[in-house]
């Protein structure tokens, strides 16, 4: 059986706390594990959460700040230790590539399993599989910074009105689906269109049309939302975004399902982050993240 749901293993900013870790979310995606911007603890929180190296398939990193990439020494060396049986493909700036060398050999190991390295320099796809498209975008933050999106394919859904309507029944249901026609019927004639989901995550940056292109049409949009809508003027100098503008984003963007994560350490009341988040017009499915929470993707519409 399918599953698609984020796996939240940190939700702090620059600074981790009592409650929250570093920085750590995993998009289990049917078969797949995607693992994005694994910071400091992140191995730890992958054994508090119930996941393991074998269930990673990719490394998506946005930017080579710490609380974002420093537990990717401790998680490519267990990766080895654990000789995960399939490649697995790693994605990060391009301009960080000597930061992403030196966390990958940081301390001596053996190497057991195919990594590899495929950094992001542009806008654009950088993966296709049979399940989903890998996009990414650039951010405005003060290193060259990366959101990644993916898209499922569009599919049909049968309508068994119109099916009865035209007769088709039985195995034939299949064939037309197969071939998209059976003699004077077509596929159009008794299905339509069923949208594949879609998922972004948005870390480090301010407001830019990197954000909005991320967002756009998502079924979950996992962002950063690390200060409240009065701290405004330290979101825009440290290239961050508000509580405020994330859901803003969303709103515009019609995303159904709005996760908040990536909290600074001055705020200690995270219900304050969903009240902004509403007062900004927002009024689909809302959750500001904790550490060790699983979040399934909306189904498909």
């Amino acid at each position: 059986m399918s599953v698609r749901e984020l796996v939240v293993l940190g939700t702090a900013s620059q600074v981790p706390t009592r409650h929250r870790n570093h920085n750590g979310y995993l998009l289990r995606w049917d078969g797949e594990g995607i693992l994005f911007d694994p910071g400091e603890g992140t191995q730890r929180q992958m054994l508090r959460a119930g996941v393991a190296a074998h269930d990673l398939h990719r490394l998506c990193v946005t930017h080579f700040h710490g609380d974002h990439s420093l537990g990717l020494a401790g998680v490519i060396q267990r990766i080895n230790l654990d000789r995960v049986p399939h490649e697995i493909s790693a994605h990060y700036p391009r301009s960080g590539q000597k930061f992403f060398d030196r966390l990958r050999y940081a301390t001596a190991y053996r190497e057991t399993v195919a990594l590899t390295e495929a950094p992001v320099d542009t806008d654009g796809v950088l993966a296709a599989t049979g399940t989903y498209t890998l996009e990414a975008r650039r951010l405005s933050h003060p290193v060259e910074s990366y959101g990644y999106r993916l898209v499922e394919p569009d599919g049909r859904r049968m309508l068994p009105e119109r099916l009865a309507a035209h007769g088709v029944r039985g195995p034939d249901v299949g064939r037309i689906q197969r071939e998209g026609v059976l003699g004077d019927v077509t596929l159009d004639d008794v299905s339509e269109v069923r949208r594949g989901q879609r998922f972004a995550f948005v870390m480090d940056t301010r407001l830019c049309d990197g954000v909005h292109a991320l967002a756009e049409g998502c079924d979950m949009l996992v962002i950063e939302s690390t200060f409240l809508d009065e701290d405004v003027r330290l979101a825009v100098d440290h290239g961050h975004l508000t509580a405020g503008q994330a859901a803003t984003v969303a709103r515009d963007a019609g995303v159904r399902h709005l996760v908040l994560t990536h909290f600074s350490q001055r705020y200690s009341e995270p219900g304050e982050f969903e009240r902004q988040a509403r007062a900004a017009g927002f009024e689909g499915e809302l959750t500001v993240a904790h550490d060790l929470l699983r979040v399934p993707v909306p189904k498909r519409r």
